[in-house]
């Protein structure tokens, strides 16, 4: 099979089985984003990082763990104390491991499924539903319009030292793109308000690219051009997630902040 019908397929069963668990929510959507944060991290392990220990990959997979049964069955009124605890405890594990580097690993990766499964929620919540949905277009519009306008129009780069190929033309598409999908999302869901939608459109598609870029910062720094091999076509879990990394805890943390921790959603949809 060619890479580019493996990245067709892997492309099309990957959008099939994200699409069912973000309809079905609760636990099989806390399960299948527990599965892609595991991958996260166990990439973020591998790449060698300066000082990175391969012991701590199981320890940060139960703490992955620990968190969705957290965000599955612990009271609202727990729920923060005990996401924090568990951070805390990997923490120490690593402080004792002598590898604080990992801590920001695991934090990422985690904050990848606390956003993510605390914004969806329970089967039927329909603003969970109609949140990932905005945040999943807003990030996709963002990659697709950055990448076309930025070939069609070039000009001067975004970040050379870091990203070579990524161009300020090619960012101002991807907001333009974000707006377009958000107003779209905004049709057939309904959000707050329209200028609610614009705004979360540009806030979230500006820290989509910068998730890239940090994500890109990462590899050169690793020196490896994926993060992995695990989605055949596309490289690993990070190479498709960078973006959706920084938008989700964007989205969760300012819809928190209006909404409360436990159904965050109710902020804007």
């Amino acid at each position: 099979m060619s890479n580019l019908a493996a990245r067709v397929w892997s492309g099309v069963v990957l959008g099939a089985i994200f699409i069912a668990v973000t309809i079905a929510g609760g636990t099989p959507f806390v399960m299948f984003i527990t599965l892609i944060a595991a991958i996260f991290w166990v990439e973020w392990t591998d790449m060698k990082m300066p000082g990175s220990d391969d012991r701590l990959q199981p320890v940060g997979i139960l703490g992955l763990i620990a968190l969705a049964v957290v965000i599955l069955f612990a009271p609202p009124a727990a729920k923060t104390l005990l996401l924090l605890a568990v951070l805390a405890l990997f923490a120490v594990a690593a402080v004792g491991l002598k590898d604080r580097r990992a801590i920001g690993g695991f934090v990422y990766a985690a904050l990848l499924l606390t956003s993510l499964g605390l914004l969806r929620g329970d089967w039927g919540f329909e603003p969970g539903l109609a949140a990932i949905i905005f945040l999943v277009a807003v990030v996709w519009a963002t990659d697709i319009g950055a990448y076309f306008v930025g070939r069609r129009v070039g000009g001067p780069k975004l970040a050379p030292r870091v990203s070579p190929n990524k161009t300020i033309s090619g960012a101002l598409g991807g907001l333009a793109s974000a707006v377009a999908a958000a107003l779209l999302v905004d049709a057939l869901f309904g959000v707050s308000s329209f200028w609610a939608a614009i705004g979360l459109a540009l806030v979230l598609s500006t820290l989509s690219q910068a998730g890239d870029l940090f994500e890109s910062w990462i590899k050169r720094r690793a020196g490896v051009k994926d993060s992995g091999r695990v989605i055949p076509g596309h490289g690993g879990v990070m190479d498709r997630v960078d973006g959706l990394v920084f938008a989700a805890i964007g989205l969760w943390f300012a819809s928190a902040l209006r909404a409360g921790i436990d159904q965050p959603a109710l902020a804007f949809f």
